[in-house]
């Protein structure tokens, strides 16, 4: 079983904004499926889950904690379903790639994201899957927490329904193949340049 964690805050206060990109990854794959919602079992923190059985069965998550507790519900998650660190996918917002951007990557550390290391310190390891979706840093005289916590730009919400179709395509793709995949298709060609 492969488990696909979208990462947000979870109130309507912090719907649509940038830190929530990760929950609108994994509405998406909810809706393009037809999955159900539901609660995820008593032992572990609150977070929804859906599932999706089938030749290649795999599941979808959004914990219902804040952002730096998501490592409580991730790790409950992966024990109680039993998925290794190799098959679970993180997906997340990161202000260091431009609005748009994919970036795929199969182990790393937690860096300056709450959630990501949230959960590199409960699970005690680096070594799982991410995709960080740019959000980009907008203006350098802002904060960076009023940033990501910001709605998105009408120019950028113009954008933002293809930005999370390809990254739902690319969740998907991890589901269905394999991290490697994933990365080739979707991180930049090597001819392109690269300071992220």
């Amino acid at each position: 079983m492969k488990l696909i964690v979208g990462l947000g805050n979870p109130g309507p206060e912090y719907r649509d904004t940038r830190h929530n990109v990760g929950f609108m990854v994994a509405d998406e794959l909810q809706r393009r499926h037809q999955l159900t919602w539901a609660m995820a079992p008593s032992q572990v923190p609150d977070a929804f889950v859906a599932k999706r059985y089938g030749a290649i069965p795999w599941m979808i998550a959004k914990p219902l904690t804040f952002m730096n507790r998501s490592g409580d519900v991730v790790t409950a998650l992966a024990r109680y379903y039993g998925v290794e660190s190799a098959d679970l996918f993180v997906v997340v917002d990161d202000v260091d790639l431009r609005f748009g951007r994919l970036r795929a990557r199969a182990s790393g550390s937690g860096g300056t994201h709450n959630g990501l290391r949230s959960i590199v310190d409960r699970l005690g390891t680096r070594e799982f899957p991410r995709l960080r979706l740019g959000v980009g840093r907008g203006d350098a005289r802002r904060d960076l927490a009023d940033h990501v916590l910001s709605r998105f730009e009408p120019d950028e919400r113009a954008e933002l329904e293809s930005f999370i179709t390809r990254a739902a395509d690319a969740a998907q793709m991890f589901a269905e193949e394999d991290i490697g995949k994933v990365m080739n298709t979707y991180n930049p060609e090597p001819s392109e340049p690269d300071n992220d």
